[in-house]
Parts: structure tokens; sequence; C-alpha cells
């Protein structure tokens, strides 16, 4: 079993890095990738840790683009993670995700729901190169109970559209692939069909995007169908994961059951040239 998609504590997981690979090695797993937001600050702890259980482990992210304000996330494999010019991108994108942090704070206080961040960070367990994010601001929420749940606290407050929410700034989705291919990687769209993004898809086409997520817990049989054969018509990759966030994070349906075959890992790796160059 094959899974691409997951994140750790380094982001907005719940399960460390360590923990993460024991819960793979009990679902039967074979292969994994950590896609955490905008770090790799849990790959040593992970990569330890699934050569010790003989699990295949590859380098992923799961990096934010902005399109007309709105983000659109982007999974990168196989890159050197070390490579300078990603390294110092992914500083600026954590050092903009905690300015768009305190933003999100401030305009809770105006809406008359002030919260504790600094409280929500260390209860996080916040270390360098951790990647901040919303769900932080959903915690407080919770803490100060000014909601039930965190669920609720994006339904409210800070999904898009709602009234604490803020535009994240950043670079385009072509820049990412192009940034990802220059670190030596391959970039893959995640979720199109979660974000209902398709309509970059021709264009990221033409900037050299050379996959597509087809499997995804949001997306069912028909969508999965759908990006199949718009993956053939492009000729891009196919890749897949189950976007596992941790025991009661909300989003571990998936973990276990959604894996990308391999048959298309194994087309991945061929056009990467891993592991020859791991």
């Amino acid at each position: 079993m094959i899974d691409l998609h997951m994140h750790t504590t380094a982001s907005d997981g719940r399960s460390t890095p360590t923990q993460l690979v024991a819960e793979v090695v009990a679902k039967g797993m074979t292969t994994m990738a950590v896609a955490d937001h905008d770090t790799t600050a849990a790959w040593d702890e992970v990569s330890a840790a699934a050569q010790d259980a003989g699990v295949t482990c590859i380098p992923g992210i799961e990096i934010t683009a902005v399109s007309a304000g709105r983000d659109v996330h982007m999974l990168g494999y196989f890159f050197d993670r070390r490579h300078v010019e990603l390294d110092t991108f992914l500083t600026r994108q954590r050092e903009d995700r905690g300015r768009r942090l305190q933003e999100i704070g401030v305009r809770l206080a105006r809406l008359g729901v002030p919260v504790d961040l600094d409280r929500a960070i260390a209860s996080s367990g916040h270390r360098a190169g951790r990647a901040l994010g919303r769900p932080i601001a959903a915690a407080a929420l919770v803490a100060a109970g000014h909601v039930a749940d965190i669920r609720e606290a994006f339904d409210k407050y800070l999904a898009e559209g709602r009234a604490a929410f803020i535009e994240r700034v950043g670079i385009s989705p072509a820049d990412v692939v192009a940034l990802v291919a220059r670190a030596g990687g391959l970039t893959s769209m995640a979720h199109p069909g979660k974000t209902q993004k398709d309509a970059l898809i021709p264009a990221l086409v033409a900037a050299g995007l050379p996959a597509i997520e087809a499997f995804h817990p949001d997306h069912d049989s028909i969508d999965t169908a759908r990006y199949r054969k718009m993956a053939t018509s492009y000729g891009l990759l196919v890749t897949g994961g189950s976007d596992y966030h941790g025991p009661g994070s909300g989003r571990s349906q998936g973990f276990g059951h959604v894996h990308l075959p391999r048959v298309d890992y194994e087309r991945l790796v061929e056009r990467a040239g891993w592991p020859d160059r791991a």
C-alpha cells in the first residue's frame, strides 16, 4: 500500500513523525511520503523511523501557491530538500504564515471573539521549522469557548469567505512547478476535485506540470475517473494519498483506504530517477 499524502505535527497533523510511521506500519503500508505544509521539518525523524521499520519513504511537501487571492495546494516529490533556493522560499512561506496568523488574531478580536494565539502556538508543541496555519487559530477559538470544535471555527470564522479569513500572498502555481523542478523534483496539483481549480490545469500543463492527484478522500469514484482521464489526455502522471492528519483530526477517514496504485507510483519513480539519485 502506497500513501503519498500525509501530515505530521510539523504542520497541521496530530501525529508526530515517529507516531505517523508507527501508524503507517500498523496499516501495512510499504511506501509513504509526508507532505507537510511549506516545511520539511519532519523529514529527518520520518526517514529514520521509516528506515528502521523497513518502509520506503520519499521526500514530499505540500506548498501553498496563490491564484486570484486563493490557495492552490501543490504537492512536491523527490526534490532535494537542501536545495538553497527552495529552502529560502520555504522559510519565507513560513514567515508569511506567521504574519497571516497574527492578522487573523486581530480580525477575530475586532469581531468580538478574541483569542490567545501565543498560548495556542505553545500548546501545539511548535518548534523551529514548523509551519503555522489556521488550525492554530481554530484551536484558540475552541480554547476560548467561542466555538465547540475545529470544524465550527472554520465554518463560522476561518474558511474562505468567512469574516476572519485573510487572503494569502505568494507565488503562482506555475512558479511552484518551476521551483520544485529546479530542486530536482516533480509537482502534482493537490486534490483538484476538492478545490475546484480544474480551470487552472491546462495552463499549468503548459508550464510543465508533471502530475495531478487523482486519489484523495474528497474524490469519489467519478472524480478519480475524471482526473485519470485528464491525466491520460494531458500526458500527466498520477499521485494519490489519504491526506491523513492524525487521529481525532477530522481528516483520517482515508487513512489505510485511499492509496496510490503501484503502477502509478512506479511511473513516478521512473520519471524522477529515484532511487538512483536518492
